[in-house]
């Protein structure tokens, strides 16, 4: 009798031990997510051609997208056209040809483009007419169709349009310069010339100032010699102007420089409300260079299209804008010229026209400023994406003020938020600026939030399985899926990093995610299938937990096992 019950005992203990070791070392692996993978199934790709770059056109544009002809030239109304542009200077360049010409000819710039991108079409006159230009300087300007000649857009890791290379003996560099005939013909000469040229005639001189938007001059003893090599070394580290020299009193008289002025002497002329920055400083490179740095942009940039880039890529990271409607601008740009005077080489100072139908309202709502009343914002860059309102009247007092206190960094940031929803029970909560706290940093869960813009392609795509993630995880109390529009919301701890698109005046989404574990922000990186986020949550989150399958999922025993488990459980009931 006491050995059965020893043998019962002993089969309890292993019963007990197996079901207990089930539990507690079972990995991901084991776990049944069949049911996952059907909802994968049944959601649309998440991964996007990556050439699709339909989230840069416009907002309009994708509204319009099922208006589009079939050809998949272009996204938009059925009557866009491209407007003709003159290319018998640009070269086009496919798959089998492109590695032979860039052997056979030392500088060739290479725009590889979208026939449906906006800024594509925008820069397509501007450099048609400067590869005229330097044709005969021995450059060759060329393009690439980045969306039919797909494998040389991968081997160049063409990310968007367009996306410009400058080839030097068949190696290549981005051009970081404007996108204007002006500034891609500087740009190259810069970097396949002398650096500097000289002017010996007043007819040479004429010719400059009348085709020259910006030019530097310096009058000195000679043409050649330290001065002249302390030029050229300033020269080199600028490449969006054109520097030149002279030892002619006349031509310098044109130059607006006095003839019988102490040599060297230096100018800067622009075509602006400043026209003319005389040079006081000492001759050298780096002195010369800080002045041209300085005085090189107009006291106040009005935004275009076509000086974003000057504006967002300049070595001067800060801003300082004026938002105002073309009729108040006439009162308020007085006094923001004369306060941006002492500001220079420290602050870009911008006017926005916020009536201006081509992007005054984009430009705008990115800033957050709403209405139409004048407003000035200062911004730390893209690399910061800090803003700072002026609160009160725009007086030159308060602008002057208002920069100090910017540059001195104190300031209260700014940052953009939607309403707070009024009921927020979804299996995705809803994330803005001003409920960022309470939901994102609840220390008492894990956090999955999604950073997002409506008009984003490769958001639309996660959406349903987003959505299909929320709905299973939604009875695990520890873990919240939340998705917040990083449009409309900013908060200071969200790092998910987003880019300001410069030519969209909006930054360019891939749908950011992270997860918040406690204390620790950690950016997913895995797939975009609802299993695939399941596992990388259980993998991450800090509070364990596990899915249980849905009872409509489960397949019903068969009878007849149902009845063979039955008649075991009651075998080792009667043995206990």
């Amino acid at each position: 009798m006491a050995a059965k019950a020893l043998l019962v005992l002993s089969l309890s203990l292993l019963i007990l031990l197996n079901s207990f070791s089930s539990l507690t070392f079972a990995s991901d692996d084991d776990e049944d997510l069949s049911f996952l993978e059907e909802e994968d199934d049944a959601v649309p790709s998440s991964d996007p051609d990556p050439y699709d770059h339909r989230d840069f056109e416009n907002y309009d544009d994708l509204e319009d997208d099922e208006g589009s002809d079939s050809s998949g030239d272009h996204h938009g109304s059925s009557s866009y056209s491209i407007p003709a542009v003159d290319e018998k200077d640009v070269v086009v360049l496919k798959d089998s040809n492109f590695s032979e010409f860039i052997e056979r000819n030392r500088y060739v710039m290479v725009e590889f483009y979208a026939p449906w991108c906006g800024h594509c079409q925008a820069l397509a006159p501007e450099y048609a007419a400067a590869a005229t230009e330097l044709k005969g300087e021995g450059v060759v300007l060329a393009k690439v169709d980045a969306t039919e000649e797909t494998e040389l857009a991968q081997k160049y890791e063409i990310q968007g349009f367009p996306t410009v290379y400058f080839f030097v003996d068949g190696v290549h560099r981005d051009y970081p310069g404007q996108r204007s005939k002006d500034g891609i013909v500087t740009w190259v000469k810069k970097k396949t010339g002398p650096g500097i040229y000289n002017l010996t005639t007043v007819g040479e001189a004429e010719q400059v100032l009348t085709a020259g938007s910006k030019v530097v001059l310096a009058f000195l003893d000679s043409l050649a010699g330290p001065q002249a090599d302390k030029l050229a070394a300033a020269s080199r580290l600028e490449d969006d102007l054109s520097f030149y020299q002279t030892a002619s009193p006349e031509v310098a008289k044109l130059f607006h420089i006095d003839p019988q002025v102490k040599r060297p002497a230096l100018v800067l002329l622009k075509k602006e409300a400043e026209m003319i920055s005389h040079f006081d400083g000492q001759f050298t490179k780096s002195a010369i260079a800080q002045f041209v740095k300085e005085n090189k942009l107009p006291l106040v940039t009005a935004f275009t299209r076509e000086v974003a880039p000057v504006i967002f890529e300049n070595p001067i990271k800060m801003q300082f804008l004026l938002f105002a409607t073309s009729n108040d601008s006439e009162n308020l740009l007085p006094a923001f010229q004369e306060a941006a005077k002492g500001f220079k080489g420290k602050l870009i100072f911008v006017y926005v026209e916020m009536d201006n139908e081509d992007y005054g309202k984009a430009v705008s709502e990115y800033f957050g400023v709403s209405g139409d009343a004048p407003r000035v914002v200062a911004y730390t860059g893209n690399d910061d994406s800090r803003k700072f309102v002026l609160d009160g009247d725009l007086t030159l007092r308060s602008i002057k003020s208002f920069a100090e206190d910017f540059l001195e960094d104190k300031l209260k940031p700014f940052y953009k938020s939607d309403p707070i929803p009024e009921t927020n029970d979804g299996d995705v909560k809803i994330v803005v600026g001003n409920n960022f706290d309470e939901i994102v940093l609840d220390e008492s869960k894990d956090v999955l939030l999604e950073i997002y813009a409506p008009w984003c392609g490769h958001c639309q795509a996660l959406e349903p399985i987003y959505n299909k993630l929320g709905k299973h995880l939604r009875g695990i109390d520890s873990l919240v899926i939340a998705k917040m529009d990083g449009v409309t919301n900013e908060h200071p701890r969200a790092t998910v990093q987003f880019y300001f698109f410069l030519m969209d005046f909006r930054p360019f989404f891939s749908s950011q995610l992270a997860i918040r574990a406690l204390t620790r922000l950690i950016t997913v990186d895995t797939d975009r299938t609802v299993v695939a986020f399941y596992k990388f949550l259980k993998k991450h989150a800090s509070i364990p937990f596990k899915l249980q399958k849905p009872a409509e999922t489960q397949k019903p025993k068969d009878s007849e096992d149902i009845q063979t488990q039955k008649s075991s459980g009651e075998d080792v009931k009667d043995e206990l």
